[in-house]
């Protein structure tokens, strides 16, 4: 995640344009192949990606003798899979049961903590802890629009006032964002999505009647006398502590530790490390009970790290051809924070949003002779105390902003959202394809959000 593409994009042979169709290819049978051929993508989906992915790579390799971008691209991807799995693994050994009626307050409540806590496990943790109980508290009336609400709210929005919550705000307190800097611009539109969210959700759930779906009355009763929390695996909050706590064992931020230096990049492997040995021994010794609770197998994981191969080596030609679009002399008097907002949104929703946010933070900066490379221009960039004086702030709170709310956008924009997903289907929740998502719920839920924070915070500049 620590691929400067601007930099890349101007020093390397550029892609042809053609080469963006593995990744159209990909996205496509992704968003097709569970309606129209089900039985071939639940059976190849693992040799489409990879087939997908490694045809690009060798085009890079071969072709164009670049092995810098695949280089930086692998060192994502393994960042990536190793925090997701290690995650997926540590949570599903613990098991939490909220026993209560699934009443409207009662989900809008438990997606405000999982938006709480997305600020302290990140959006993944967060997603991975509480997907399950929220699955088993709604299992008389569950359906697709609630596991979408919960990708909005907790999968992606919750996590935008601290580093830990997403990894675009990770990125940028690696490059020199101060650490408070997110809780202190961003928490009025934080508030804002969140608040928003809850209430539609809240309307939207409230049409839920639970008497479509004949309820058992003994267990009605039961939920209507107290609400009552049931856990097991206490000993993988420890491990999980550890994957999180892992996340902060950056060579870019903390000098001396191990790291291989590549490309004027130090790129992570101890971290990787100590969360896939965590990840190990959460699994080791989970507590069995709360295996069989959460009917934990491999299956989504293994989906998501497949599907995600394939689409971090099949982007890279669609990120570095935007990089020399948008880094052309003849589009600097469009970045500005209203473009900078819309642009960085379009491309996290269908590209993952970490390399889009550090993407046109590059961009923006080298608007003001300002480099990435550079911790005090980042945190001038920041603070807006550079020549340009406030303007920076404004576009760093426009980019963040819009990695991380419109990550929500489709089912890739985000690693959890992926994750949640495969875990609702495995579960026996019939999900939405990949159009169906965008088209039914993004578009008429998200989007109009989306635009209200736009206009509040980057247009009128109101907070």
């Amino acid at each position: 995640m620590l691929t400067n593409f601007i930099l890349l994009a101007q020093n390397l042979h550029s892609p042809p344009g053609f080469l963006i169709i593995p990744f159209l290819l990909l996205i496509g049978m992704i968003a097709a192949g569970p309606i129209f051929f089900g039985h071939f993508w639940e059976n190849n989906y693992k040799k489409v990606a990879v087939i997908l992915g490694l045809t690009v790579l060798a085009y890079y390799l071969f072709v164009l003798q670049d092995v810098h971008m695949p280089i930086h691209t692998l060192a994502e991807y393994f960042t990536f899979a190793a925090l997701l799995s290690s995650l997926y693994i540590a949570a599903g050994g613990i098991y939490l049961n909220v026993n209560a009626r699934a009443t409207p307050i009662m989900n809008v409540a438990l997606v405000a903590i999982g938006a709480v806590l997305a600020n302290v496990i990140g959006t993944t943790g967060a997603s991975l802890l509480l997907i399950r109980p929220f699955i088993r508290l709604n299992n008389h009336r569950i359906k697709a629009y609630q596991i979408i609400f919960f990708i909005f709210i907790v999968s992606n929005a919750g996590g935008l006032l601290t580093p830990l919550g997403d990894p675009p705000l990770f990125i940028g307190f690696i490059k020199g964002v101060p650490f408070f800097w997110t809780m202190q611009h961003l928490f009025i539109p934080w508030m804002i999505s969140i608040a928003l969210l809850c209430l539609l959700f809240y309307f939207v759930d409230r049409r839920n009647k639970e008497t479509e779906f004949t309820p058992d009355p003994a267990v009605v009763a039961k939920n209507d006398a107290k609400t009552e929390f049931h856990f097991a695996g206490k000993r993988n909050l420890i491990w999980l502590a550890i994957i999180v706590g892992a996340v902060g064992l950056d060579p870019n931020v903390i000098d001396g530790l191990p790291h291989i230096y590549y490309d004027g990049a130090k790129i992570s492997f101890l971290r990787e490390i100590i969360q896939l040995s965590a990840a190990f021994l959460a699994y080791r010794f989970s507590n069995k009970t709360a295996l069989a609770g959460n009917h934990f197998n491999f299956h989504p994981i293994l989906e998501v790290v497949f599907l995600f191969f394939g689409i971090f080596f099949t982007m890279m030609p669609a990120l570095q051809l935007s990089a020399e679009i948008a880094s052309s002399p003849a589009y600097a008097q469009y970045i500005t924070p209203n473009t900078l907002y819309w642009a960085t949104g379009s491309l996290s929703g269908f590209l993952d949003n970490a390399p889009t946010y550090a993407n046109f933070l590059s961009l923006a900066m080298a608007k003001f002779d300002l480099s990435q490379a550079s911790v005090t221009d980042v945190k001038m960039f920041a603070e807006g105390t550079s020549a340009a004086g406030r303007e920076t702030l404004i576009q760093l709170e426009a980019i963040s902003l819009a990695s991380v709310l419109f990550g929500a956008f489709t089912y890739i924009g985000n690693g959890p959202n992926f994750m949640v997903k495969a875990i609702a289907e495995s579960a026996g929740i019939k999900m939405p394809s990949f159009f169906g998502y965008v088209f039914r719920y993004s578009i008429p839920f998200l989007l109009p959000i989306l635009l209200i924070v736009w206009y509040l915070v980057v247009h009128l500049r109101l907070f």
